[in-house]
């Protein structure tokens, strides 16, 4: 059985290697297309007065991506900010772009979800009366569960939009693993990390039935737009390595 992974380019190469090297089949097909923000002139302009916040919460590996690649040059992450990661994925790209672990605020490990709920539980502890806080995240907004949250406990949130999401452009060798997926759905596994992928999916090949299709998703959120698409399979797991992969193998004959 081979798995389809859905996540953008950068993370989808990722996460093939990483199931590959635990002995899952796995090829990418980007489904989230990710460019520059419309406007990158208030990022510099954050990254000038990053000192002033208390903490910067990025929504995901993309925002973190994105934000620093307008990092000033010999710029570091400050000493007295926090930075807010919704789950490994996002902590990952952050320790990679040098924030130090000890400014990462992010859920439990054993959270039973890696969402803004589950940092929250994290954050509560902390006092964010008058505290400015600033949510990195993607043009068109998100959900505001987070900052909704924040503000009720005093704290001055706002929000910068740092990348776009776009449809994937998919390019042959794409299209034939689409196929080969849609002619064989019980020989493939879908691994769906966001419920715009599988809009996209849908858009893609409007006319596809996927009640033979399997599918990995990683929030209650995404395995509900799976089912509504069509899909008669759907499996969720926390987005860890160890949980998705003991997942796929829960489909193996």
């Amino acid at each position: 059985m081979r798995v389809i992974v859905t996540r953008p380019a950068a993370q989808a190469a990722e996460w093939v290697a990483r199931l590959q090297a635990n002995g899952i089949a796995a090829a990418a097909l980007p489904l989230m297309g990710i460019a520059p923000a419309s406007d990158t002139a208030p990022i510099r302009a954050t990254w000038a007065r990053l000192a002033d916040l208390r903490l910067v919460v990025f929504v995901s590996p993309n925002a973190a991506e994105q934000f620093f690649a307008h990092r000033p040059p010999h710029a570091e992450w400050p000493a007295s900010v926090w930075a807010g990661s919704p789950g490994p994925g996002t902590t990952r790209a952050l320790r990679g772009l040098g924030v130090p672990k000890a400014r990462i605020i992010e859920p439990a490990s054993d959270a039973a979800q890696f969402d803004s709920e589950s940092l929250w539980a994290q954050l509560a502890g902390h006092d964010w009366r008058a505290a400015p806080v600033l949510i990195v995240r993607g043009e068109g907004g998100g959900r505001d569960w987070l900052a909704n949250t924040l503000r009720t406990h005093g704290a001055q949130v706002s929000h910068l939009a740092a990348y776009r999401r776009a449809a994937p452009v998919l390019n042959a060798a794409h299209r034939e693993l689409l196929a080969a997926a849609l002619g064989a759905p019980a020989a493939h596994a879908w691994l769906f990390s966001s419920s715009e992928a599988i809009d996209h999916l849908a858009q893609a090949v409007p006319d596809a039935h996927w009640s033979g299709a399997r599918a990995v998703t990683t929030h209650p959120r995404i395995a509900e737009r799976a089912r509504r698409l069509g899909f008669s399979s759907v499996a969720q797991a926390r987005p860890a390595l160890d949980a998705v992969v003991a997942c796929i193998q829960s489909f193996a004959p």
